[in-house]
């Protein structure tokens, strides 16, 4: 079996650090959303839905994460239960319901706006904006090289 070539071994020795940045975000939403009684998947599920009424497929696109259309249905069920969001019809599908945040979602998600920019403000300085800017620009490429080979890979098993 061959080895890597120099390209996958700087890949590889990034993927344990991008793990761990996962983690640390995470770990960051966490601290800021529970004063408020929210997960960070409960933040992020109001979050996409705060500019307009979305359905869960939409938000499940959206967030990304690998997150099924599922999991993100159970996240979307406990907050309009809380009374974060409701459902609205959709004139677009009669089944496919919108979440729309409620004024109680919607000041949940900003009384937390204060924090995060607190967060990111001392993050950002710490790492420096060129520095975030670089990483804005190639972590998108190293997604886009990973689905291109998952998905020419799927492809080939399915012939």
């Amino acid at each position: 079996m061959p080895g890597r070539s120099p390209e996958g071994d700087a890949l590889t020795t990034l993927v344990l650090p991008a793990f761990e940045l996962n983690g640390e975000f995470l770990s960051a939403a966490a601290m800021i959303s529970a004063p408020h009684q929210l997960t960070p998947a409960q933040w992020q599920v109001l979050g996409a839905a705060l500019e307009d009424p979305i359905p869960v497929a939409e938000i499940a696109r959206r967030i990304g994460l690998g997150l099924t259309r599922q999991s993100v249905q159970r996240v979307a069920n406990d907050v309009v239960e809380a009374g974060w969001a409701e459902w609205i019809d959709n004139p677009q599908h009669q089944r496919a319901k919108l979440l729309e945040p409620t004024s109680s979602g919607r000041s949940a998600v900003a009384a937390m706006a204060a924090e995060q920019h607190a967060w990111a403000d001392h993050v950002g300085a710490a790492v420096g904006r060129s520095d975030l800017a670089e990483l804005s620009r190639l972590i998108p490429r190293v997604i886009a090289a990973s689905r291109e080979y998952r998905e020419s890979a799927a492809g080939g098993r399915d012939a």
